[in-house]
Order: structure tokens, then sequence, then C-alpha cells
């Protein structure tokens, strides 16, 4: 048989990492920084970011793969929506949304529409909605609108309603989320400080006060790993990304901690290694220099042994 030149280069990239990637090169990341009680509890979501499948499909991947839940972006169409809530039902996960408006900029367009599909969302009463919300162009005031709204949601509906540390976003850069934090007590995040990395060119070591400020009001963690130069590592499991590696779980132990302090019962976290463009890929072919779904499981695996009682 001949093997045409992606289809090659894609088969010698995926055997040599699996090669490379033995258990000697994973850095000692499941070794328990925090004490956690049993009635303590970590639920780890499944992201449908990159799957190429059926809701249905993706449902019992997840499920077989031992996830709690999903997170997935709040479908459009209204078939679409049947299918993910038959699917969610038949393989028994718990589900929540992520929201955002990618195609408005303009500031009364882009909130009237996001105010729409949020309350849409928080109606099939999800265990979260995950929000990327505003933009970081807009004034202050204007951001603010959008977690009002939400505050203002999560009191009516006490459904839980979390905004992302995610560039572009409002809370793209840690000093900008620290002047919202200082000025809006009930602001809840969702900690993707892998984009905050990037935006600092740095693992924040520079910025202690701030970023305990923001691990004190994280309710959820996006369990992606980011560098100095990017939001994404090409693989946590390598060993040259142990640093990058250690500084996140030192972060997530922060709140794992906190959480567990403040008596709450359960902290979510979603595996949300993402494919290209976050995956690195080789030129010409695009063929991703790592498998993601293996990454988020990996994750996965490391979540449970490092946070479970």
């Amino acid at each position: 048989m001949t093997l045409d030149r992606r289809t090659f280069i894609k088969s010698t990239v995926t055997s040599s990492a699996a090669l490379l990637l033995t258990s000697e090169t994973f850095p000692a990341s499941t070794k328990k920084q925090v004490k956690v009680p049993v009635n303590f509890a970590i639920k780890i979501m499944a992201t449908n970011w990159g799957f190429d499948g059926t809701s249905e499909q993706f449902c019992a991947k997840a499920k077989q793969a031992g996830y709690d839940g999903i997170e997935v972006g709040w479908p459009a169409d209204e078939a679409k929506r049947k299918e993910l809530f038959d699917a969610i039902k038949a393989h028994q996960l718990e589900y929540a949304f992520l929201l955002g408006i990618w195609d408005s900029n303009e500031y009364a367009t882009h909130f009237a529409r996001f105010e729409k599909i949020l309350f849409e969302a928080v109606a099939t009463k999800p265990l979260y909605v995950n929000c990327h919300s505003g933009r970081d162009y807009f004034s202050f005031d204007q951001n603010k609108a959008f977690i009002d709204l939400s505050t203002r949601l999560h009191q009516e509906t006490n459904v839980p309603i979390y905004h992302e540390t995610h560039r572009s976003r409002i809370l793209y850069s840690a000093p900008v989320a620290k002047t919202f934090i200082e000025k809006i007590p009930d602001l809840r995040l969702t900690l993707d400080i892998s984009h905050w990395c990037a935006v600092h060119e740095s693992l924040l070591a520079d910025q202690p006060t701030t970023i305990d400020m923001a691990l004190r009001r994280t309710d959820h963690v996006h369990a992606r790993i980011g560098h100095p130069e990017g939001p994404q590592v090409n693989d946590p499991r390598a060993p040259e990304w142990s640093k990058a590696l250690e500084a996140h779980l030192a972060w997530w132990d922060k709140v794992v901690g906190y959480k567990i302090s403040n008596g709450s019962p359960f902290l979510t976290f979603l595996t949300e290694f993402g494919p290209p463009d976050y995956m690195p890929a080789l030129p010409y072919t695009r063929v991703p220099v790592a498998n993601q779904w293996d990454i988020n499981l990996f994750m996965l695996s490391l979540l449970r042994k490092r946070y479970t009682s």
C-alpha cells in the first residue's frame, strides 16, 4: 500500500510521539499538594472543540472516557439542541455551556445577542454557564454591563455564571481583571490562566497579588497549559514543558484549597487542549504535532489523581 505525503507524515509523527511519551518522561504531577476531604469532589468536563462528529458520538466518547459531563457552545439551531439534549440524557452526563458573540463588534448589537443566548441557555438549568463576554476594546462600563446582567440572572435562577479570563474579552489581562475584581464583588471567574501567560509573556511570577485575587474568585478551571509565548504548549507530557505544567498545577492547587476552605462541595474543570491552530501543526500538511484527544485524556487522569481524596 502506498501512503500519500500527508498520511505518511501523520503516522510518523504519531508513532514517534508515542515512543517518546513513556511514563518515565511525565512530570511527577499527580502528587497531591492539597489535602482533599472525602466530602469534596472535582467534576471534569469534556470539550467538543475540534471533535468531528455528532452530539451522540461525542457524548458516548466522553462518557466512555470517564468524564462527568460536557461543556459545549450553545446550539443556535433548535434541532441541534434537541439532538444534544437527547445525547446528554442517554449517556447521563452533566452539561454546561460556553457562550460568546464572535461575529458582531458593535456594542449594542453584541450585548443584545449575548443577552438573548444567555437567557436561553440558563433556562435549561445547566451546571454552569461560562461566558466569553464583552470585548477588550469595549469601555469599562460597557463590559461591566455583561457582568451585571449575569449577576442579576444568577440571582433570579441560581444558575452559576462565570466570566472567563480570555484574550480579546473583558478579562484579557491580569491588571484589567484586577480592576473588575476590585470594583465588582459578585464577579465569578472561569480561570483560563494560559491566556495571561501569553499576554504577559511570563509565568506571572511578577504579579502574585493580582493572581491570588483571581484564584480566590475562581469557580471553574479550563485545564490547558500555556507558556510565555502562547496559550497552549504542544504537549504537556513533554519534559521541556514541566515548568509551565507545574506553574499551572500550583495555581489550580490554590483554587482547590480555597474552594475546600470555603466549604464548596465541588469544583469543575474542563480539559481544554484544542485543535489547530491552538495545536501547532506541520507546515503545508497541517498535520497536528500531537493528538488533542489523548492530551485531554492525560489531563483528565492527572486531575483525577491529584484532586481525588
